[in-house]
């Protein structure tokens, strides 16, 4: 097969959103920063350091190893992100951070699994859907689908961790959707996903407070609304142009969470409406030139594999940026490329770097 030159337009994009990104973490996190640990730059080294840095290394090497191999040990990948987020509940490994049981902590070396579950659960489900051998049934492709999703969603529960097992949910009907699914088989999907929301509410009732939240967002101001009301004020004072790169008001410990889930709300108060749609014109062209080299790839894996990266990008953008817009309930998880979290940022480049690799083989 014929080995072409990587997409440079998506390189650029991906290097332009992660200099962006540092910058916006750098200006939110200051504040933070200097409380904490008594130096105003620890976190933003610590992203640069760990999540730049290593992430730029997994970005260039693995635009580099052909993205087939993944195939061959997807059933191993996927297995071996089980196991990480199964150790979060280990004591000797885990890590407890404001009641969620998300993190593994091994000497100086803290990392989030089920960041590295996203990744690993588009490249199974790329592998899993583009198999011929498959068939294209209940038993054959639904049953174990719907398994799948079910033991994540498990993983996910325990973990407290409802913004990850949506967007996994999410990703994984698109991918079904895309590889050529039958509509019975999606409505079955649909009704199950509805049934385990259900359970979710249902059983786990403190759920409930973010949609009263979110269809209610002035009740109690100072209790379960006040995140969304501190970040709808830092977005609305941002006006068109914003107070300028440093010069939030709303991280000075009003706004929870600055350089976290809520950082979007950050950078609209510092940028403006015109900085924000900057970062989401990049996301826009960073998907576009994604679902090109999908289109283009030479197999339906690299089609399925690159269109699961490009969704669950995008899709985590939306999510996040409509949460903490109040277009949706708050759900927590991170916006790629600009929140604090180096898992996050390396698995973002370590997947942009799948995807260059895959524009090489692709005739784009």
């Amino acid at each position: 097969m014929k080995i072409h030159k990587p997409d440079k337009w998506l390189i650029i994009y991906v290097l332009l959103l992660l200099v962006f990104g540092l910058a916006i973490l750098f200006c939110a996190s200051f504040v933070i920063s200097q409380e904490k640990t008594g130096h105003s730059y620890y976190y933003f080294l610590h992203q640069l350091i760990y999540g730049g840095g290593v992430g730029l290394i997994a970005f260039y090497f693995l635009q580099k190893i052909n993205y087939k191999i993944w195939k061959k040990f997807s059933l191993l990948i996927f297995f071996a992100a089980l196991i990480l987020c199964v150790l979060v509940f280990v004591p000797q490994f885990g890590y407890s951070h404001s009641g969620a049981q998300r993190w593994i902590v091994i000497g100086p070396i803290s990392f989030q699994p089920a960041e590295f579950l996203k990744l690993a659960f588009v490249i199974y489900l790329a592998a899993f859907l583009s198999k011929k051998e498959v068939q294209r049934g209940v038993i054959g492709t639904l049953m174990p689908f719907l398994l799948t999703t079910g033991l994540i969603a498990g993983l996910m529960t325990l973990q407290t961790d409802a913004g990850t097992l949506g967007l996994i949910v999410i990703i994984g009907f698109v991918l079904y959707f895309v590889s050529g699914a039958k509509i019975l088989h999606l409505i079955i999907i649909l009704l199950c996903y509805g049934l385990a929301f259900f359970c979710l509410v249902h059983f786990f009732p403190y759920r409930m407070e973010r949609f009263i939240t979110f269809l209610n967002p002035s009740i109690e101001p100072q209790g379960i609304s006040y995140q969304i009301n501190q970040a709808l004020l830092a977005i609305g004072s941002g006006g068109l142009s914003g107070r300028g790169l440093g010069h939030s008001i709303q991280k000075y410990n009003y706004l929870p969470e600055p350089m976290g889930d809520s950082i979007f709300a950050i950078l609209a108060e510092e940028i403006g409406f015109i900085g924000s749609i900057i970062f989401i014109v990049l996301i826009i062209l960073l998907i576009y030139r994604g679902l090109r080299i999908a289109r283009k790839a030479p197999d339906d894996f690299g089609k399925l594999l690159a269109c699961g990266i490009v969704f669950w990008l995008g899709i985590q953008v939306i999510i996040n940026i409509s949460a903490i817009s109040g277009l949706i309930p708050l759900t927590g998880i991170p916006l790629p490329f600009v929140s604090y979290g180096g898992s996050a940022l390396i698995i973002c480049l370590a997947g942009a770097g799948i995807l260059v690799n895959i524009s090489k083989h692709s005739q784009i």
